[in-house]
């Protein structure tokens, strides 16, 4: 599947670990209804969500992940975008849930982007020994922890980016509501003026 994304999700938003497949979707969540999608894993598979609202009302969504026994692993309330990952605790199938049932009448544009890694193997006994190489994990750990950083400091640009667009439209709003009220004090302004000159010269004529 070909996902588009606008210029601000054109960077990784999420990765811990090695991941090895994702999913991108942009869906539409109606007004009082609710999307959820559906990922089997094993257990100690690495997952990742990552979402932004697009369009729609206040940008505001409720976001919920589940495990396979029922056993909330994320729940947000209202939220305009975020990242999260976690390992499965247990084999099943993992459930993300996005409800728009706080809305009365307006529909919201959901992007959001699922990351699985690869099932964890069951090495045997050199290689169990060398994956717990001290050195080599220590090797590991700071790699993800650069990749995390760097990450996160792009998806830091992104929300600024976004925020900046918000600020600005905000603020042509500010000035066209400028505008329009200097206009009808001009017009009131006018208005009064041409009053009184009338006043003054029915006044002259009695």
């Amino acid at each position: 599947m070909e996902c588009k994304w606008t210029s601000s999700w054109l960077v990784s938003l999420v990765i811990v670990g090695l991941l090895g497949s994702a999913s991108c979707y942009t869906i539409t969540v109606d007004a009082h209804a609710e999307e959820c999608f559906f990922e089997n894993v094993e257990a100690d598979t690495k997952m990742g969500l990552t979402f932004e609202i697009a369009e729609g009302g206040f940008l505001d969504i409720d976001v919920t992940i589940t495990g396979p026994d029922g056993v909330v692993i994320y729940k947000g309330d209202r939220e305009s975008s975020g990242m999260y990952t976690f390992s499965a605790h247990t084999s099943g199938r993992y459930t993300y849930c996005f409800s728009n049932k706080m809305s009365t009448m307006t529909p919201k544009v959901v992007m959001f982007n699922l990351e699985v890694g690869d099932a964890p193997s069951k090495p045997d006994g050199k290689e169990d020994e060398a994956n717990h190489n001290k050195l080599e994990d220590m090797i590991k750990e700071l790699g993800t922890t650069l990749k995390t950083v760097k990450h996160e400091q792009e998806y830091m640009q992104v929300r600024d980016r976004i925020h900046r667009a918000i600020n600005e439209s905000t603020n042509s709003r500010v000035v066209m509501w400028s505008i329009f009220e200097a206009s009808v004090l001009l017009v009131m302004t006018v208005g009064q003026v041409y009053y009184l000159k009338r006043f003054f010269e029915v006044q002259r004529v009695v």
